[in-house]
């Protein structure tokens, strides 16, 4: 039975209400008009087999029962399982009456094809391209994994509405838009990017989805010259122009952040009314609001946090992983941090951070200094950002109240 509605902000409120007396006040963020926990659980399961997609359904009731309101998925991970597991959990839990769906923040994305890597391009095919109900071929297909063709998206909403067994979904991404310009040029990416907002913005109308945006992993956080570079100004303008004479649903961007991806933070790669800023603030200029991904490198950060760094962060934090969860949910103007968990062991241990507040201005600021000259000393290509730090007290001073 398929589950009605979608979150608002009465049920996101009334989520927060019943997790205060358990998380400190600084644990929750404005989202838009909803409410969103600062660390939402992503769901790139792995191998796509039973003992995965049981835990994956676990964590997922074990993360909302702690206070995480916001899921994020995608069509592409585990072969379209990791939803199938997001909506085994949200039954679970809305079953046992221990949510309500409106009280839930539901992501996932579309853009990336939904199959094994082996014979990916003669699925498409049979798929999309032979069906004379498409008009769909195989120059839509970008490296034999990316499409963003009108009507491949539509078929991906409407697949995934039946995996998570939603009737709406309140966040869809277009994933990884960036990969067409590998093989188009920018002005005819803008023109496709159109005619996939068409489908955005009306499957808002229908029901379907509530606000889309894009989720990257290159795109903004690469120079202008880059042949990946997104330009947010120009999509936020399409947006407008597709919306027409209502105001438009594109809201969302999700991008990695975290203490070895400053980019998104530091770089300025995009351009608002003349002045080269970084894209978390060029977001916040345009309405948009920044979702983290990636937000301890995979976990890869564990032991490799100078001393230095390490003792700039509260006590109570144990793990480096924690460590990096939390510097990343602090950064300016972000929603939420997403991080894969799978365990209650990795649930237990990213959560500690619910009692504790988001980093202050000033000590998040010094932390960023510290990362950045440390990286510097080890020559690694993110040296460039020092020269970018002086634009980061400014940008801070103005976000230090937002969202917290």
């Amino acid at each position: 039975m398929t589950i009605l509605g979608r979150a608002t902000k009465e049920g996101t409120q009334r989520y927060r209400e019943r997790h205060k007396n358990h998380c400190d006040p600084t644990f929750f963020h404005e989202a838009g008009e909803l409410i969103a926990s600062s660390i939402g659980i992503g769901t790139l399961i792995g191998e796509p087999d039973e003992h995965n997609k049981g835990l994956l359904t676990k964590a997922i009731v074990e993360s909302v029962r702690r206070g995480v309101n916001i899921i994020d998925s995608s069509i592409s991970y585990g072969c379209q399982q990791s939803e199938r597991s997001v909506g085994e959990g949200i039954r679970s839990l809305l079953e046992l009456k221990e949510v309500s769906r409106d009280e839930l923040i539901i992501c996932t994305k579309g853009g990336i094809l939904p199959h094994p890597e082996k014979n990916r391009a003669n699925w498409f095919y049979q798929n999309y391209v032979e069906p004379s109900k498409f008009s769909i071929n195989m120059k839509d297909l970008v490296r034999t994994r990316y499409c963003i063709h009108p009507e491949y998206l539509q078929d991906q909403i409407d697949r995934s509405l039946k995996n998570l067994g939603l009737q709406t979904i309140d966040i869809y991404y277009i994933h990884n838009p960036e990969r067409q310009l590998l093989k188009i040029t920018p002005d005819i990416f803008y023109d496709k990017l159109r005619a996939a907002f068409e489908v955005m913005e009306d499957a808002v109308l229908s029901g379907q989805i509530a606000a889309y945006g894009l989720a990257t992993w290159e795109g903004f956080r690469l120079p202008v010259t880059s042949r990946e570079h997104l330009d947010l100004a120009r999509i936020k303008s399409i947006a407008r122009e597709v919306a027409g004479n209502k105001e438009d649903q594109f809201r969302f961007l999700q991008l990695p952040l975290n203490m070895t991806m400053l980019e998104a933070l530091l770089l300025p790669t995009q351009k608002i009314e003349g002045q080269s800023i970084p894209v978390l603030e060029a977001a916040y200029r345009l309405g948009i609001i920044p979702v983290a991904s990636n937000s301890i490198c995979k976990a890869q950060i564990a032991g490799q946090i100078p001393e230095n760094i390490n003792c700039a962060f509260d006590d109570n934090l144990w793990t480096d992983c924690q460590r990096g969860l939390q510097y990343t949910r602090s950064a300016p103007a972000l929603a939420t941090a997403l991080v894969g968990m799978k365990t209650i062991e990795h649930i237990e241990e990213n959560l500690a951070l619910m009692n504790i507040s988001s980093l202050e201005r000033k000590n998040f600021q010094e932390i960023t200094d510290s990362i950045v000259q440390e990286l510097s000393i080890l020559a690694n290509p993110i040296s460039k950002l020092w020269s970018y730090l002086s634009m980061l007290p400014k940008f801070i001073g103005r976000h230090c109240k937002i969202q917290r």
